[in-house]
């Protein structure tokens, strides 16, 4: 109550007391007086509070407020007031939320609301027709109990919402949805939903055209790179101007075999999510026999290839397809350190999962080139990529393998210092020993 208020109310009961002392002087009853002018004060009082009652509780709040005098109209003024300024302030709100609702649902894209344990609160008609949701019945329900690939129930569990997640759509196998988390407020979500099946499609055929041309491609190639070796293996017989051409043939014919078989690989890798024989992997054999393999194509270099093996920790997955990419990282790491130089390998298990990492001595890498060297045919140097024979897919590889067993790689490179590059693979993913 602020300064006019009391000062009103001390003016009021002086008046009233003075009244009932007037009273009493004139009837020679002072205590009846002042009895008799409390209790009229209190009935009045409580009359007005019953009007302010009977008002607040029965009329809205466009209603005028009851007639008053002195004290009790300034307090039904202000409260009419208020009443007025927070009914406007409601209806802004509400046109805001409406506005909002009217923009969402004229989106193609779903949009959910999820409190924070992943409950549904609030959606989009999108969503209806791209989930299959039904309002009101799946109000208050788990997201995971309405998209049940096990996919998304990971995805959303782990919270780590950099990269969206590509499934099928719950409701029809034909569709393909982006889904894209957004944590906001108290640990609530705002999950986005984008049908992507045009995109699906088109990156469809382009994964069939490189697959179907790369395989009609390796018979000519076989034939062409046959009659090579065979003349090359009579060499004495061909005229020897003609014997140099012959090996820089057979050298491409090389390279254009590997450059098919990679993607003849990458097609396969990415025709399914998971590899088919996921069991446990002994990774000393593994990375034993890949140290060999380096060592064999370091020859008089003279690499210092180390090896670091925890043989308690296995890996669950593909063991072809773990070879493949891991010694795409080591034969990487032979083919780009200078003689001499040192190699070292090492695997381990924490809390965290468990990890290799593959780290030289090389020539390193500019910062600039280390978020696309996972990309197809991305080459730091063009000139070095043709000096060892690469083909620009070996990252791409090990990227693609990674993914199918639930890892991701980490690149650190500083120039003319060396590189490390690490595989993180998940604690779902371990299989002790």
């Amino acid at each position: 109550m602020n300064q006019d208020w009391r000062g009103a109310v001390i003016r009021c009961l002086l008046l009233l007391i003075a009244g009932c002392l007037l009273v009493g002087l004139l009837t020679g009853e002072y205590a009846w007086a002042l009895a008799a002018g409390l209790g009229a004060y209190l009935s009045w009082t409580l009359y007005q509070l019953a009007r302010l009652h009977h008002w607040l509780k029965s009329k809205g709040p466009d209603e005028p407020p009851p007639d008053g005098q002195g004290l009790w109209g300034e307090v039904f003024d202000s409260i009419y007031h208020l009443q007025r300024r927070h009914q406007r302030a409601r209806d802004r709100l509400q046109a805001v939320i409406d506005r909002v609702q009217e923009s969402t649902a004229a989106l193609k894209d779903a949009v959910i609301m999820l409190d924070s344990d992943g409950n549904l609160e609030w959606w989009n008609r999108a969503a209806e027709h791209l989930l299959g949701l039904k309002t009101p019945h799946d109000s208050g329900q788990p997201v995971t109990n309405l998209i049940r690939h096990p996919r998304f129930k990971e995805y959303f569990e782990q919270e780590n919402y950099r990269e969206p997640l590509e499934l099928p759509s719950p409701i029809s196998d034909r569709l393909r949805l982006h889904y894209h988390f957004t944590q906001y407020g108290n640990r609530e979500h705002l999950m986005l939903v984008r049908d992507v099946t045009r995109l699906h499609q088109l990156e469809q055929m382009r994964k069939d055209f490189v697959a179907n041309v790369s395989h009609e491609l390796r018979t000519p190639l076989t034939v062409i790179a046959g009659y090579l070796e065979t003349l090359l293996d009579n060499v004495e017989d061909v005229n020897p101007r003609w014997r140099r051409p012959l090996q820089q043939m057979q050298q491409q014919a090389g390279r254009m075999q590997n450059l098919l078989n990679d993607l003849l690989l990458l097609a396969k890798l990415e025709a399914t999510d998971y590899p088919s024989d996921n069991q446990p992997v002994a990774m000393e054999p593994l990375l034993r026999s890949i140290e060999a393999d380096a060592l064999a194509l370091s020859a008089a270099r003279g690499h210092r290839i180390g090896l670091d093996v925890d043989a308690r920790v296995s890996l669950k997955g593909s063991e072809a397809e773990l070879r493949s990419a891991f010694s795409n990282l080591v034969f990487n790491a032979v083919k780009y350190t200078p003689d001499q130089g040192d190699i070292r390998i090492r695997w381990w298990g924490d809390e965290q999962g468990a990890h290799l990492a593959v780290q030289d001595s090389g020539i390193g890498i500019e910062a600039r080139h280390l978020p696309r060297l996972t990309e197809r045919f991305y080459r730091v140097d063009s000139s070095r990529a043709s000096a060892t024979g690469g083909t620009g897919l070996g990252l791409a590889i090990v990227k693609h393998v990674l993914l199918r067993h639930r890892g991701r790689l980490e690149i650190s490179s500083v120039l003319n210092h060396g590189s490390t590059f690490t595989c993180h693979f998940p604690p779902a993913q371990v299989a002790h020993r």
